[in-house]
């Protein structure tokens, strides 16, 4: 998703999502201009967390 300089005027209207681990929404950023599509995790230790998450469903499950 390609987001003008015009949207980042208005920090109300930035596109935002929920962050699946931690359920906290997120707002775009500039660094995430390229990939937003591909971002999930509100942040670097969610993306940790949700790994660790799988694994003790793994173990769980056996």
């Amino acid at each position: 998703m390609e987001v003008s300089c015009r949207v980042c005027e208005k920090k109300t209207e930035l596109p935002s999502k929920i962050c699946p681990v931690c359920g906290l929404g997120f707002v775009w950023r500039k660094k995430w201009q390229k990939v937003w599509d591909d971002v999930i995790y509100c942040s670097e230790k969610c993306r940790r967390n949700s790994r660790s998450q799988v694994k003790s469903d793994n173990r769980q499950s056996d």
